[in-house]
């Protein structure tokens, strides 16, 4: 008999010779009759099985295995002697198993003749073989249940392979003098089985083999074998299905079908089709979805072995180590983002699991980071940051304290920890985080003047310290101690600009305590009337002091308003305004008034005292004219006047000052579309302007007394600086008047726009006539331009031609002048925009071209030549020449600011600064060309300035952040400067082709095309972000303005894109529901509407915009959220948002005034929270009811 059957006949056909071919294959120990016999029986007892009904076998195989679990419970509790035979039973024995091929017994009983009728049928379940009444019965089952694993892992599972022991290395069947086996298992090892056990592969439902799947390729899978009913098949072997068909279906296919294509069915469905000239079915989602998951995946695994790598290579690169760190949150959501989809209803407790799991990971590779480079700060805030939501609040506050101690002049450091302290609503008291402020400054005036010795100080570290004076005071006006930070500013302004000689070579500590009597004698300080300074105090103290002035001047005294005039209004509204008239009126510290014999006892709110206590650990010296000039800005920027952007820059977190919503609003005047972005606003309150986000009592200045305090403070600081300081005051005062009109215009209340306009003309003229600033051309553009909005036009003409004729000939070579003609022209081309807007037919008529003709020429431009005289096509041509020479000979340079970027002398950096200003000379050629030629010649101008320019800040930028210890502090003004002149190059570009779009027909892809371009560069700029909101909201297809906002945002940290993102969504929403209700008479939306979905997408632009660092310091954004979801009328989750805002931003006062008129009955419990945290409380409920009773 052959060991084969099936190839028997092939091997007795060939006799001769069959001893050299097939000899291997005959086995004399195996009878045919044997086989045939086997076979048969297995035919029949499979017939007879395949009859009965299938839940007659589940119930026989459940009755099976319940005894079959006791007996075994009972076999394991026997003694050692029975261990052979348990280990002869394969099934459940505790094997590591073996590589090679199983081998089977084939020693059949001879006696199956004898008793074929009375063979007992093959048992369906497995049983011990103690168990077995009788060594005669079968020992063997039938395992009807296919193994699913089987199809995935590549080999059997350990314990169901059977142990045998080996004879010898051979195998049967083989050359010995050419083939061989290589047995991977030897007798050496058998001492390390033990060892196997332990290590052996996990099973599939395990951690690590769930990840092995994801990380590796979908495999065709093998096909399902036939079912146990219907083994009677005329299928021999197993079939190649069809890999295709199998994912579709999950059918297998028994034969490859035949066609005239595929003859003899040897190729695959998709090989077929194509012969067909057909294509593949489509997958369905679930599959691409899985082949995605597995290739990102693969991705995901390459990337952590690459920053495995670089780790160990480089393990000192503190910015690869915080990247690996944020790199764990992408890894988590491609390892578990189908898991969660799968959880359903279990996807919320799923997520909080593995983000804990990827917050423990995270922490742990972040305190490795640590240990390998212990004195990297940002290593330590990372692991800091990662344990707020960890660690309880006394232990993290004692891990900061432990940390600023440790580097105590890193002001990054110092700035990390305070606004953690103000930020984190367990441990927040505005005393607290006052009294950090001054811990902080005055470490690090120590460390500046050399007194802590063991650490030394680190470039820049006074304009950190500035900047951390600034975040302070705003922090008091922010919570509502507004006394306070005006007493800062006054204190520092007497101690940097009125500090004796005599204690100028002390410490800033000894200062310190030499100012503090000046400060308690009672002497008049800054912005009061009479004061001296610091200075002439400690001189006439030598002397003996002076005397008190008697009070002579007649002062106003204001007559008390009744502060609540309806009593019939709800509680928590007269609070609210009652709340904000005195925010309004006593933002100024109370000081007695010796001359009425007024004490400090007469006060009849203490909190508007303040103590040296308060001020004195906060004062810092400021050594160089440049930082001074900066701190007077932003007092300036304090009390809310316009300055500089480029001598004030922003502070390091603009996102915690914003409270205001003319932020989002600048621009919309439709009479000034060229000139209303002079002026940009901030979105910051000033001091005095506390109220609700949406408060209807909107004040135009500072009060009386407030515009008395600045008037003081200029003309006491102004004797003591720089003649180019002062001009930089001059200017910003003037700005601020102008700014005080452009608010009564935009109020509509021409009441108060004439006493305000000859107000703000007698401050600009009285200005004017100072000797230093008679030829300031700044000034007197400022002066016409305000005479100009006042409707003064042919005086502010004349304003105009004055200024021109004091700038001489210097023409296109003068920077302002050009400035000066800009403005003039633009003004000009604004007031003939109702008659005919574009381009002129007659260019020699028009007044702006006039103006421009005669800036190139260098001439002046008189009133009478620009309203009556007309110019020659020769005279065009010739300033057209002109503007294009200066612009080449300036963009050229620009080159030699690249090759030189640092200046020593004063002369070279104001020469340096002269030719960075190329906003003027820019904005005149290019509206000469748009009123002379059309407007793609003027895009071209502006298009040729700011590629050189942005081109060149990206190179000075690339050069600061590169080299930051050894560049001057000279080319960061520089790099700021360019900055901005590039930003009012786009906002100038883009108002000109806006206002062209609102008065011509013209494609509007070009100016989305510049907006996009623009706002990509510089995401910060609030105005061309207003110009894209209102252009992108005239179409109601959203899908290109919403990709252009999500491209943006993420790769921008700034807040500011993120809140027009969601102003655009809150305009379209409007414009959308009052279509709607245009349908049907009533004013409320129909209920029969279906939702538009734009609620829900503003929702999410909200939730993604508050779980960035950036926005969840941002009061502005929490607040419109809040307003947002009570006119949604889910007054609820409003409430929640409330709560959760507090636990970012628990020290805006202006949140708890918003939830005050949101939820007007829980009036008490926010005033609790107020008193609770020591916010400035105006107003005492028990007041309150004092004042409604009376």
């Amino acid at each position: 008999m052959a060991l084969f059957p099936a190839f028997a006949e092939t091997s007795s056909d060939k006799v001769e010779d069959s001893s050299k071919e097939l000899g291997w294959l005959s086995n004399t120990s195996f009878q045919t009759r044997d086989a045939f016999s086997l076979h048969g029986r297995f035919l029949k007892k499979e017939t007879s099985l395949s009859r009965e009904v299938s839940s007659a076998e589940e119930q026989k195989e459940k009755e099976d295995n319940v005894p079959s679990k006791k007996k075994r419970k009972k076999s394991e509790k026997k003694k050692k002697k029975k261990k052979k035979h348990k280990k002869k039973s394969g099934r459940y024995s505790d094997s590591s198993g073996s590589d090679s091929e199983t081998t089977y017994p084939s020693d059949l009983k001879r006696e199956q003749e004898a008793d074929r009728s009375q063979v007992a049928a093959l048992a369906n379940t497995f049983s011990w073989l103690d168990d077995l009444q009788s060594p005669a019965e079968q020992p063997f089952c039938m395992d009807r249940k296919p193994d699913q694993a089987n199809w995935t892992y590549k080999s059997l599972y350990r314990g169901d392979v059977a142990r045998y022991k080996r004879k010898g290395i051979s195998s049967l069947g083989l050359d010995l003098r050419r083939q061989g086996v290589s047995w991977e298992e030897s007798e050496s090892n058998k001492k390390q089985k033990g060892r196997d056990k332990r290590k052996a592969a996990d099973r599939y439902f395990s951690a690590v083999s769930r990840q092995l799947l994801r990380s590796q390729l979908a495999l065709p899978t093998l096909p399902k074998s036939p079912d146990c009913r219907d083994v009677i098949s005329a299928i021999t072997f197993l079939p190649l299905g069809d890999h295709e068909g199998e994912n579709n279906g999950g059918q297998t296919v028994g034969r490859v079908q035949t066609s005239s294509v595929n003859p003899l069915g040897v190729y695959d469905s998709s090989t077929a089709l194509w012969l067909q000239g057909k294509g593949q079915p489509e997958q369905t989602e679930q599959q691409k979805q899985d082949v995605q998951t597995g290739e990102s995946s693969v991705l995901m695994a390459r990337r952590t072995e690459e920053f495995n790598r670089k780790l160990r290579e480089q393990p000192s690169d503190t910015q690869l180590w915080i990247k690996f760190i944020h790199y764990q949150d992408e890894l988590s959501s491609a390892e578990f983002g189908g898991e969660e989809e799968q959880q359903g209803s279990h996807s919320t407790e799923h997520r909080k699991s593995s983000y804990r799991a990827v917050l423990d990971k995270k922490l742990c590779i972040a305190e490795r980071a640590v240990e390998t480079n212990p004195t990297s700060i940002a290593l330590q805030l990372e692991r800091l940051r990662l344990c707020q939501e960890l660690w309880e609040p006394s232990v993290l506050a004692k891990e900061w304290k432990k940390l600023v101690f440790l580097h105590p002049n890193s002001a990054p450091l110092w700035r990390e920890y305070l606004l953690f302290s103000q930020s984190y609503f367990s441990n927040f008291t505005v005393p607290k985080v006052h009294s950090a402020y001054g811990k902080c400054l005055s470490t690090l005036s120590a460390v500046q003047d050399g007194s802590m010795v063991s650490h030394p100080a680190l470039p820049g570290i006074e304009e950190d310290m500035l900047d951390i004076f600034t975040q302070q005071c705003h922090f008091l006006r922010q919570s509502g101690h507004s006394e306070k930070a005006i007493s800062l500013f006054q204190a520092m302004i007497d101690f940097t600009f009125y500090k004796p000689d005599s204690v100028r070579e002390l410490s800033t500590k000894q200062q310190v305590e030499f100012f503090e009597p000046f400060w308690d004698s009672g002497e008049a300080r800054v912005g009061e009337l009479g004061a001296r300074g610091w200075k002439a105090w400690m001189l006439q103290q030598e002397r003996g002091g002076w005397l008190q002035p008697s009070a002579d001047e007649d002062e106003e005294e204001e007559e008390d308003e009744e502060e609540v005039k309806d009593r019939s209004r709800p509680r928590g509204t007269v609070w609210l305004d009652v709340e904000c008239s005195r925010e309004a009126a006593q933002w100024l510290p109370w000081r007695p008034d010796k001359a009425k014999g007024q004490s400090e006892e007469d006060c009849e709110d203490p909190d508007r005292q303040v103590l040296f206590d308060d001020i004195g650990p906060s004062l810092i010296c400021l050594p160089s004219p440049e930082l001074q000039i900066r701190f007077l800005l932003h007092f300036l920027s304090f009390l809310g006047l316009p300055v500089d952007s480029v001598l004030s820059p922003a502070p390091c977190q603009p996102g915690l000052l914003l409270e205001n919503l003319s932020l989002l609003t600048q621009g919309i005047e439709l009479q000034r579309p060229m000139t209303s972005y002079n002026l940009p606003e901030l979105g910051v309150n000033s001091v005095g302007h506390m109220t609700t986000l949406q408060g209807t009592k909107k004040w135009v200045g500072l009060g009386k007394q407030g515009e008395r305090f600045v008037t003081n403070v200029f003309n006491m600081v102004q004797p003591v600086l720089p003649l180019h300081h002062r001009a930089v005051l001059s200017l910003s005062w003037m700005q601020y008047e102008k700014l005080k009109v452009v608010r009564c215009l935009c109020s509509g209340n021409k009441k108060r726009l004439r006493p305000q306009g000859k107000s703000s003309k007698r401050v600009a003229k009285r200005l004017l006539k100072e000797p230093d600033n008679r030829s300031s051309l700044v000034l007197w553009r400022e002066y016409a331009h305000l005479e100009w909005m006042l409707g003064n036009l042919e005086e502010a003409r004349k304003v105009f031609s004055t200024a021109t004729e004091i700038g001489g000939s210097k023409g296109l070579s003068s920077p302002t002048l050009c400035e000066l003609c800009l403005l003039w022209s633009q003004l000009e081309v604004e007031d003939q925009a109702g008659g005919q807007g574009g381009g002129q037919t007659d260019v020699t008529m028009s007044p702006a071209v006039l103006v421009l003709t005669r800036l190139a020429e260098g001439t002046s431009s008189s009133s009478s030549s620009s309203s009556s005289s007309s110019l020659s096509p020769v005279a065009v041509l010739k300033a057209r020449r002109s503007y294009e020479q200066a612009l080449t000979a300036s963009l050229s340079a620009l080159d030699q600011v690249h090759n030189n970027p640092q200046t020593n002398a004063k002369g070279q950096e104001d020469l340096l600064g002269e030719k960075l200003r190329l906003s003027g000379l820019v904005g005149c050629y290019a509206l000469f060309q748009y009123l002379t030629v059309g407007i793609q010649a003027a895009n071209t101008v502006y298009g040729q300035a700011r590629e050189k320019m942005e081109a060149l800040h990206r190179t000075l930028d690339e050069q600061l952040k590169s080299d930051d210890e050894t560049t001057p502090a000279a080319d960061s003004s520089h790099v700021r400067k360019l900055a901005s002149e590039c930003q009012v190059l786009a906002v100038q570009q883009a108002a000109l082709l806006r206002y062209h779009n609102s008065t011509s027909v013209f494609p509007l892809a070009t100016l989305r095309q510049m907006l996009t371009s623009a706002l990509s560069t510089w995401p910060g700029s609030a105005p061309l972000w207003c110009i894209y909101a209102q252009v992108e909201n005239r179409y109601h297809s959203a899908g290109r303005a919403r990709r252009f906002f999500q491209s943006v945002t993420r790769e921008s940290s700034s807040v500011v894109p993120r809140l027009f993102a969601i102003v655009t969504e809150q305009q379209r929403k409007q414009l959308v529901d009052a279509a709607q209700r245009s349908c049907c008479s009533d004013a409320t939306l129909p209920a029969f509407l279906p939702e538009n979905g734009l609620s829900n997408r503003i929702r999410g632009l909200f939730e993604s915009a508050i779980a960035t660092e950036m926005g969840a310091r941002c009061p502005l954004l929490w607040r419109m959220y809040m307003y947002f979801l009570v006119s949604e009328g889910k007054v609820d989750k409003a409430t929640g948002i409330f709560y959760k805002a507090l636990q970012n931003i628990p020290w805006a006062k202006g949140l708890y005034m918003d939830a005050v008129q949101l939820f007007p009955k829980q009036l008490q419990e926010f005033v609790d929270l107020m008193t609770e945290k020591e916010l400035r409380l105006r107003l005492p409920l028990e007041e309150l009811d004092i004042l409604l009773e009376d």
